[in-house]
């Protein structure tokens, strides 16, 4: 059983992490880009949720470290569940470069069989949340924390976005650093429970932002400053993710579905922040 007092008593990890023009291409790549503002240098524009993926790719080779050692700290890591993620961007990000992150968890929930435990990210570039669901972990006697009920507008969506993937997507998601086999391996896949592998959540998560951008947004990826979503169900590589839009002037209401499972859920409980 996890000790919450313990966890949130830690000091936060500093880190230094950079990039380079060719992680950024690598990963609007393997979102399914292949527009020119995406995938060429000349004139290169970078999605915000690359900041997810930051000082992980391809020039940070084999010594990336983790923004915080959770086995370390006694969590099992094959009971986890990266469970929901929120991300704000305080300008453009630059194609090339590094910055400092400070990273502490920032909430431990009790949830009776399991826990929720929030890792806060903070650079001068961008603040992002991850919520992490722990199986086994809860029933400490703590908070459970706030209960957010994933409402939607009544009334049809404004606007249905389309997100076709493709067969072997998450092969290539996988080089932005997350190499879990699950993403790959057939037999790990069932092993855990999938007829095959899936697709990276913050994958989805990617895609559903730059369906924003092309969609609504004139193609401007500066104008998406803020995108909050949880984790509501899998998605197998070659599936579409179909994002539902409400739009009330700069605040964007999301639910994403997957439209070959009959609506399964991909993303809920999602928003988006834009500039006019």
């Amino acid at each position: 059983m996890i000790d919450p007092d313990k966890l949130l008593a830690l000091e936060p990890t500093r880190r230094e992490i950079s990039w380079t023009t060719r992680d950024v291409l690598l990963y609007q790549l393997s979102l399914g880009a292949d527009d020119l503002s995406y995938v060429y240098e000349r004139g290169l524009q970078v999605l915000p949720t690359f900041a997810m993926v930051a000082g992980q790719g391809l020039s940070a080779g084999d010594d990336a470290e983790p923004a915080l050692d959770l086995a370390a700290l006694g969590i099992d890591l094959a009971t986890i569940l990266h469970a929901g993620q929120s991300l704000t961007v305080h300008g453009p990000l630059p194609t090339t470069g590094s910055t400092i992150v400070e990273t502490r968890i920032a909430e431990v929930w009790d949830k009776g069989k399991a826990a929720v435990i929030v890792l806060e990210s903070r650079t001068s570039l961008w603040t992002s949340r991850m919520q992490i669901w722990a199986r086994g972990a809860g029933g400490f006697g703590g908070q459970p924390g706030p209960e957010e009920v994933a409402v939607l507008p009544g009334r049809t969506p404004d606007h249905v976005l389309d997100s076709p993937t493709y067969a072997g997507q998450a092969l290539l998601y996988r080089l932005n650093g997350d190499l879990n086999p699950l993403h790959a391996d057939p037999a790990f896949a069932k092993k855990v429970g999938f007829d095959r592998p899936i697709l990276h959540g913050l994958a989805s998560y990617g895609i559903v932002a730059k369906a924003l951008v092309d969609g609504l947004l004139d193609g401007d990826a500066a104008r998406l400053t803020t995108l909050s979503v949880r984790f509501a169900g899998t998605l197998f590589p070659g599936e579409t993710i179909r994002t539902s839009v409400w739009r009330d002037g700069n605040l964007l209401t999301l639910a994403a579905t997957c439209p070959e499972r009959d609506g399964a859920p991909v993303l809920s409980h999602a928003y988006a922040e834009v500039t006019p």
